[in-house]
């Protein structure tokens, strides 16, 4: 299978699972809500994030955020792009983490776009510690940056190897 097919699939692949797990959440839950799935470890929750990653800019006061984070999706994508272009045709690793990423991106683009807010619905927490909430979106975005860099711990690990003496 070539790379571009490749990244286009995975990255559909996460869009899809991201946008179907929101959607079950939203039919299932009201916002601001949510129940235990492991007492004293994890929740299922439905929470709508204004805000970029752990709620940062999470206001509705406001106005520009939203434009503001949709046009960083959409450059982010246009970068994402280049850099699968421009990327070493054998490194799966890069092009799995840069397929990952741009699903994630555009998981939570969707959102953006159609609803003004992120629904997140994992809440992972220990007492009274909790990780902000989170997405199938986000965990596709992390996911593809751990990918990037193994590829990079990767390459330079090779390059190492390949410098005389």
């Amino acid at each position: 299978m070539g790379r571009y097919r490749y990244a286009t699939l995975l990255a559909a692949g996460a869009v899809a699972l991201d946008q179907a797990t929101k959607a079950w959440v939203s039919a299932s839950m009201e916002p601001w809500t949510g129940f235990p799935v492991i007492p004293g470890f994890f929740n299922l929750v439905h929470v709508l994030n204004r805000g970029a990653a752990w709620g940062f800019l999470n206001s509705e006061h406001i106005a520009w955020q939203r434009p503001l984070f949709i046009a960083i999706g959409l450059v982010a994508l246009g970068l994402i792009g280049y850099m699968l272009k421009s990327a070493d045709r054998s490194d799966r690793w890069l092009t799995t983490g840069l397929s990952l990423i741009a699903g994630g991106a555009v998981g939570n683009l969707v959102d953006r776009v159609r609803l003004g807010v992120v629904t997140d619905f994992l809440d992972f927490y220990r007492g009274d510690w909790h990780w902000p909430a989170f997405n199938v979106a986000d965990i596709a975005l992390s996911v593809g940056a751990g990918c990037i860099i193994l590829s990079m711990l990767l390459n330079r690990k090779r390059d190492d190897a390949r410098k005389p003496s």
